[in-house]
C-alpha cells in the first residue's frame, strides 16, 4: 500500500476555470468606473480659454508648486514616522499608529474646518494652504513605507555594521534601496490628493485669486458662475499634468527597482 501510494501523482495546483472571464469582468469594471467618466469629461471640455487666464495660470502654478512641497515633506517625514514606529518601542505608539489613519476617516471639510479653528493666524494664506494639505496626505508614504520596514530583513544590516559601515552609511546602502520604491509610491499617492484636494483647503484658504486660490477650487467656481466646459477644460489640464508627473515618478520607481529584475 506504501508502494501504490508513493506512486500516486501528487495533485495538481487548481486553475481557475474561466480566467478571461475575471479579466474581462476587470476591465468591464475600471471602464466603467475609470475611462467611461473620463473620456466624458474629456468630451465635454470646450472653452479652453478658461485655462489660459492669468487667474487660471496663477490657481494652477500655485496648485502644482504646493502639492510638490507636500510631496517633499512628505517623502521625509513619513519615512521618519515609519521608521519610528517599526524600530523603535514608545509610550503611546500604538495611539500614533492609529491617529496616522485619522485623515482618511475624517471628512476633508471638516479637516478644513477644525483647521481654520486652529491655525487662525494662518487662515488665508498659502502656508495654510501647505498645512491643510500636509494633514491630509501625510498618510500616504507611512502606509506604504511602514509594511517594506517590517518585511526587511536585519541581519544585513547587522552585517554592514560588523564589517565596520556607520549607521549612515548603512541606511544609505542597505536599507534605502529598499525602501525607496514604497517612499515614491507615496509620494505619487500624496501628490494626486494634494493637486486635487478641495474639501481641506476651500475653507481655510479664502479663496483669493491670484494669492490662495487652488485649481479645484478655480474649477468650482467656473462651475457656479455656469461655465461647466470651461470648468471640464481645467480639468482636463490637471489631469494631464497630474497623470504626466506620476508617470515620471512611476518611471524613477521603475529605475530604482531595475537590480530586482
Amino acid at each position: 500500500m506504501a508502494a501504490r501510494a508513493e506512486a500516486l501523482p501528487a495533485p495538481k495546483a487548481r486553475r481557475w476555470a474561466a480566467p478571461g472571464l475575471v479579466v474581462g469582468l476587470s476591465t468591464l469594471y475600471l471602464s466603467v468606473i475609470v475611462l467611461l467618466p473620463l473620456a466624458a469629461l474629456a468630451w465635454h471640455a470646450h472653452g479652453w480659454d478658461a485655462i489660459a487666464t492669468r487667474q487660471a495660470v496663477a490657481a494652477l502654478e500655485l496648485t502644482l508648486t504646493v502639492s510638490l512641497v507636500v510631496a517633499l515633506v512628505n517623502a521625509f517625514a513619513g519615512t521618519a514616522i515609519a521608521w519610528a514606529l517599526v524600530r523603535d518601542r514608545f509610550v503611546g505608539q500604538n495611539f500614533l499608529n492609529a491617529l496616522v489613519d485619522l485623515p482618511f476617516a475624517l471628512p476633508t471639510i471638516v479637516a478644513g474646518l477644525v483647521l481654520l479653528t486652529l491655525y487662525r493666524d494662518l487662515a488665508f494664506t498659502r502656508w495654510a494652504i501647505l498645512v491643510a494639505l500636509l494633514f491630509v496626505t501625510f498618510p500616504f508614504v507611512v502606509r506604504t513605507v511602514q509594511p517594506v520596514l517590517l518585511e526587511l530583513d536585519t541581519e544585513m544590516e547587522d552585517a554592514a555594521v560588523s564589517l565596520g559601515a556607520s549607521s549612515f552609511a548603512t541606511f544609505r546602502r542597505v536599507i534605502l534601496p529598499n525602501v525607496l520604491p514604497a517612499i515614491l509610491s507615496g509620494v505619487a499617492l500624496a501628490f494626486a490628493r494634494a493637486i486635487g484636494e478641495f474639501g481641506a483647503v476651500v475653507l481655510i484658504s479664502g479663496n483669493l485669486p491670484f494669492k490662495t486660490e487652488v485649481l479645484s477650487v478655480y474649477i468650482f467656481g467656473r462651475i457656479e458662475s455656469g461655465d461647466p466646459g470651461g470648468a471640464a477644460a481645467a480639468s482636463v489640464a490637471i489631469l494631464g499634468i497630474s497623470f504626466a508627473v506620476l508617470l515620471a515618478i512611476g518611471g524613477l520607481r521603475r529605475l530604482a527597482t531595475r537590480h530586482d529584475r
